[in-house]
């Protein structure tokens, strides 16, 4: 474990901040080939996407950050529908024309269900003028991207808390989009072995990995 000591003059000490240990994820599949699913496959799916880490302080009890985020991807997006499509009762068509949709959007935009939370409520707010924390899609062939777009969700309703359990008031929530295209290639590469959603800020870095199945 890393140890980032962290210079704090104006309070006259030193602050340590450390990274949590989290187990050993699942690698996941991030080809944009057909699945087959039925809804009760969704927890499952969900459970492979999401991840959960902490940064927590040696001085103090409360955590630096901590997020639990959910990387929506190809595979998840089309087990979402399926699940939404059935709690719904969506037709045939219906379900077909959101699959669709959703698919489409998953080649053009990385898209992240992120809930954090800081030391303090206003801490964890990504569109705050002056973030304490910022956000970066890292692969492990040296891409870096910024997102192209944030979406705070101030009051998650009902769907958030179904669908994301793990949403609740005391988190700020919101969706990440980055673009899977950039003007110096894609944002994660084809090659690539890990997909890292990063949190950098003065008490250091926060990062969710998801890896690559081979």
């Amino acid at each position: 474990m890393r140890v980032l000591p962290v210079a704090l003059a104006a309070f006259g000490f030193a602050l340590l901040v450390v990274p949590a240990c989290a187990s050993r994820a699942v690698p996941v599949h991030l080809d944009p080939s057909p699945r087959e699913f039925v809804a009760s496959d969704y927890e499952a799916i969900l459970k492979r996407w999401t991840r959960s880490e902490k940064l927590y302080t040696l001085q103090g009890v409360d955590d630096a950050l901590a997020s639990t985020s959910t990387f929506e991807s190809w595979e998840f997006r089309w087990a979402y529908v399926i699940r939404y499509a059935e709690d719904y009762r969506l037709t045939i068509e219906q379900r077909k024309e959101l699959l669709t949709a959703a698919l489409d959007d998953a080649k053009q935009s990385h898209q992240f269900y992120v809930t954090l939370h800081g030391n303090k409520y206003q801490d964890a707010d990504l569109l705050r003028q002056n973030p304490a924390w910022v956000a970066r899609l890292v692969d492990d062939k040296g891409h870096v991207s910024a997102p192209e777009k944030i979406i705070a969700i101030r009051k998650p309703g009902l769907l958030e808390r179904t669908y994301f359990p793990y949403t609740n008031g005391w988190r700020q929530t919101f969706r990440l989009r980055f673009p899977a295209k950039t003007e110096n290639g894609p944002s994660i590469a084809d090659d690539a072995n890990l997909v890292v959603l990063r949190f950098s800020g003065p008490l250091g870095n926060l990062e969710l990995t998801w890896e690559r199945a081979k």
